[in-house]
């Protein structure tokens, strides 16, 4: 080899080195703080998803961080041992995004083996329970987000419809729906659409889940369809556009809805079901369940929480101004509520979480109040739980079992919910995890 090959070739491993060695020791780096991450994720029960999530075929995969850098919730995957691997379950909504970015098609979403899922009912390709003539649509059936609610309830509506053979005289629905969320308000539209005697009833007003979150809040961030109503095009829809949406439905297709009904049981009869509600007795061919997976809100139990000033939504941050706030939890309905409590005038703002530090909430969120407690807009307890609540002023129990008194005017529980599966199991509906051999 001549002076002038061997100056070419020196120069080559030069360029590779430079090129690799700095590639090298970030995607060292990335693995070591992803691996810690997911380790620390496990600890706090934080890795496994609740509803449809990223399935990955390590056969394929390449571990070229892509599905990383698609997801907008942030830390929902990360690169473990050179492969995408789930950190933060819980953050993650389906929406597939990492998916659709995967050069390699390693990724699929879905709801995986639901042998292994109690939180999952079995249901089969048309969204039937074990129960024949009982449907879910919606989160409660698995899946996230808004249109994949729109759809499901669209679609067992029509297998009902083809179903339905000749039309009941006798009083009885066609089809009871339970739950007025996007799903519950697809499946009547399209109820309406096949004539069908129907009926949508609900424990509160039209908008299910949507209702419950923090004013301005982004719901929904793709086009999606309605039946007979049409297109929602817009790429981003905020809780009050889509409330308000759902009010005109009501207004211009009459939906059959009857309001404060809460559902107490469903007994299967010989010709269809009898729904019993705290008020009334409904008698259905055909029921739908579009409940929401969060139910009646999870309480405290603590003494002082039956207070009038203890809430477990947010309607209208505005409304609060000049007070002392204690917002409990560590969740994306948390965190929205108690950065838009911080922005009104004269409020202190104490967020208490009984972990020490926040693993289920959305990228923008968690900048949002990192600034805020930055600038002392916030106060944040991590590794605290609510003691006691009196009528000016909280007990905190603090890391170290201290106790912590901070004054206090409201307190905004977002605790989570108490789902609705015990009332499932009752009626008779099985349950994924029923299926563990």
């Amino acid at each position: 080899m001549n002076l002038e090959s061997m100056i070419i070739w020196l120069v080559f491993v030069l360029i590779i080195l430079i090129i690799f060695i700095p590639y090298a020791l970030k995607f060292r780096r990335r693995n070591k703080s992803d691996k810690q991450r997911k380790d620390e994720a496990i600890l706090l029960g934080a890795d496994k998803p609740v509803a449809q999530y990223p399935q990955i075929d390590y056969h394929r995969c390449i571990g070229c961080g892509t599905c990383v850098e698609a997801c907008p919730e942030g830390n929902v995957l990360g690169i473990v041992l050179g492969k995408a691997s789930i950190i933060n379950g819980l953050k993650c909504v389906g929406h597939g995004m990492c998916a659709e970015a995967c050069p390699v098609s390693a990724i699929k979403i879905g709801l995986g083996d639901i042998k292994s899922r109690d939180d999952i009912p079995i249901l089969d390709e048309k969204n039937q329970t074990n129960i024949p003539g009982l449907y879910i649509a919606g989160e409660l059936a698995g899946l996230a987000l808004i249109k994949n609610a729109i759809a499901q309830g669209e679609s067992v509506v029509v297998d009902i419809a083809q179903r339905i053979t000749q039309k009941n005289l006798n009083g009885r629905k066609d089809v009871l729906i339970v739950g007025a969320g996007p799903a519950g308000m697809s499946a009547a539209l399209t109820a309406k659409k096949y004539d069908l005697n129907y009926l949508l009833i609900d424990q509160q007003e039209s908008g299910g889940t949507i209702r419950q979150y923090p004013r301005k809040k982004v719901v929904m961030t793709r086009p999606v369809e309605l039946p007979l109503y049409g297109v929602l095009n817009k790429s981003e829809y905020y809780k009050e556009e889509l409330l308000e949406i759902w009010q005109t439905i009501h207004q211009k297709f009459d939906i059959k809805f009857q309001i404060g009904e809460k559902l107490l049981t469903i007994e299967k009869q010989e010709n269809g079901f009898k729904i019993i509600t705290q008020n009334n007795n409904y008698n259905a061919d055909f029921v739908v369940l579009a409940l929401g997976r969060r139910g009646t809100p999870r309480k405290l139990n603590v003494p002082g929480e039956d207070k009038s000033k203890v809430m477990y939504k947010l309607m209208d941050a505005e409304s609060y101004s000049n007070e002392h706030v204690l917002v409990v939890g560590g969740g994306d309905s948390a965190v929205e509520a108690a950065i838009g409590l911080a922005r009104q005038m004269g409020n202190t703002v104490t967020l208490s979480y009984r972990k020490s530090s926040f693993f289920r909430i959305k990228s923008k969120n968690e900048e949002k109040i990192k600034k805020m407690i930055a600038e002392k807009k916030i106060a944040v307890l991590f590794n605290s739980t609510v003691a006691e609540i009196r009528d000016t002023e909280v007990s905190l129990r603090t890391e170290g079992d201290e106790m912590l008194v901070v004054p206090n005017s409201y307190v905004f529980v977002f605790a989570g919910g108490e789902p609705p599966f015990p009332l499932m199991k009752k009626i008779g509906i099985q349950f994924g995890g029923e299926l563990k051999s």
